[in-house]
């Protein structure tokens, strides 16, 4: 049985009080929580709420203005009831009819008290009652901690917590990882409930495991507790949990939630490192365009285009890794030196990923490439990672692509990054250098079809057709200014770091005008 709470018409009901009711019966559901003595005529101030009243009336006005002040003075301090005393040797008698009147109008419930019945007596009635009731809830409190423990323990793990936790107090429960995607519920649609909890969980999350947070939706009243021992591992989102036995228990429930998902994440230790390990082989300088889409194909990654990210750890690389594995999709995340790197689809918000996983971290985000170019955006995020620290927030490629933002970071291991990231189609498809020899030529001319013609000996329709598959191949158009400067400064990069040979089999200098 579940504890009830004492009523009036409980208190009305202990036989050695000899309590009657005169008027207000319509309120006898109503809690009490204290009795309270008192003749102040003004006792709003004194009150909590769910108090009985008790008074002499020594000071009671029995005329109907006084009579409807003081009933409207209880109803405004959320008295429980009143309790008047009446008899020989008491200043009343009798209860004024007003009195009797107002409370009826206003649902409060009014009592009399024989005189040989203290108020001590009404008030340790009250005590030994709401004390009963107390132990009552105690003991179901703990029975139902020990279940959710058992349940906690066996083999159905988190269903059978949640279910556990339906049962014993008639809330409504979701769980989900530290991303948002649902583990488990019990008694409500746990999709709809995470949708509506999703601006708490957002603003809970923000403070980690030390936040907490509620509101009161069309759905019902939603609670909010973070999940995790060390590190933010999950969110628990509960409906309606308003009961006292609620309220107990949920500090309990977090805490075996918490263990629950600190096992979980100990249990994916061996899928985390084969995906660090898939990771390496995509990073592998010599892999096909079958293999690395072989690979991601391994992972559940189908995009045609993925990004290297590079997030540089404050002390604890591996913790960080497997939050943000869990947070992309395939999860392929490694930890090298205090450096975590990742590959994500290019379709993935790596900016807001970032910002719920790595706040404050320096993080470079390389660009979309072809899956066999993983190595190459990497390296571009790398390099990416200085600027990061200096700038205080992710940068990425998409940035590095502006003339402006790479002269002012000056770094050459990022130039270097950025002008292989848009020279590795050429690399891939021109091994011996014609195209990139032309390009460099036809870039220096300022776009000029006859002098670059004349100064590698080519036909005109040669150059052209070389130029329309760069464009093809990278992606930048010959007739757009800041492409062409990309270009330009892709290929000086290069020429700075020492041109490698074959790059330059076809490499004819130009001859000074003037």
């Amino acid at each position: 049985m579940r504890p009830m709470p004492l009523t009036v018409r409980d208190l009305l009901a202990i036989p050695s009080l000899r309590l009657s009711l005169l008027a207000g019966g319509t309120g006898l559901g109503r809690v009490v929580e204290a009795a309270h003595a008192t003749e102040n005529t003004r006792p709003a101030a004194w009150l909590e709420g769910a108090e009985v009243v008790m008074t002499n009336g020594l000071l009671l006005s029995a005329d109907e203005p006084g009579c409807a002040a003081y009933v409207e003075e209880l109803s405004g301090g959320k008295a429980a009831a009143l309790i008047v005393g009446v008899g020989p040797g008491l200043p009343l008698q009798t209860v004024p009819a007003a009195l009797s009147t107002h409370a009826e109008q206003a649902g409060l419930p009014l009592l009399t008290a024989p005189p040989n019945v203290p108020f001590a007596s009404i008030t340790k009635a009250v005590f030994l009652a709401r004390a009963a009731e107390e132990r009552r809830l105690l003991e179901r409190t703990l029975r139902t901690q020990r279940r959710l423990s058992s349940a906690a323990a066996s083999g159905d793990g988190l269903t059978g917590l949640l279910s556990s936790w339906h049962q014993a107090v008639n809330s409504g429960v979701a769980v989900c990882d530290s991303s948002g995607r649902l583990l488990g519920s019990a008694g409500t649609d746990g999709q709809e409930l995470l949708a509506n909890a999703a601006a708490v969980i957002e603003t809970v999350a923000l403070h980690g495991l030390r936040g907490s947070g509620g509101a009161d939706l069309p759905c019902g009243r939603l609670v909010v507790q973070p999940l995790g021992t060390t590190r933010l591992r999950g969110f628990l989102v509960l409906l309606d949990a308003d009961s006292p036995e609620a309220r107990l228990l949920i500090s309990v429930l977090v805490s075996l939630l918490s263990v629950e998902l600190e096992r979980r994440h100990l249990a994916d230790e061996p899928q985390r490192r084969r995906r660090a390990a898939l990771l390496a082989r995509l990073f592998h300088p010599d892999v096909t365009a079958d293999q690395a889409r072989s690979l991601l194909r391994t992972a559940d990654v189908a995009s045609a285009s993925v990004r290297a990210v590079a997030v540089r750890a404050a002390g604890e690389p591996v913790e960080l890794a497997a939050d943000l594995a869990l947070a992309v999709p395939g999860g392929l995340a490694r930890v090298t030196g205090e450096t975590v790197e990742m590959v994500v689809p290019e379709e993935v918000d790596t900016s807001a990923v970032l910002g719920r996983f790595a706040t404050g971290l320096p993080a470079g985000i390389g660009p979309a490439v072809a899956p066999q170019h993983a190595a190459l955006s990497l390296r571009q995020a790398i390099a990416l990672l200085s600027s990061s620290t200096e700038l205080g927030r992710p940068v990425s490629a998409s940035e590095a692509g502006s003339v402006r933002l790479l002269l002012s970071l000056g770094s050459p291991a990022t130039l270097a990054a950025f002008a292989d990231t848009v020279l590795a189609p050429l690399d891939a498809a021109d091994p011996g250098g014609e195209l990139t020899e032309t390009l460099r030529v036809w870039l220096e001319t300022n776009g000029s079809w006859a002098e670059t013609s004349s100064l590698l000996g080519l036909h005109r329709h040669t150059v052209q057709n070389r130029i329309e598959k760069v464009a093809r191949l990278t992606g930048r158009q010959q007739d757009r200014a800041e492409d062409r400067v990309d270009l330009w400064l892709a290929l000086t990069a290069r020429a700075v770091g020492g041109p490698l040979a074959h790059q330059q089999k076809y490499r004819n200098p130009v001859p000074s005008k003037g």
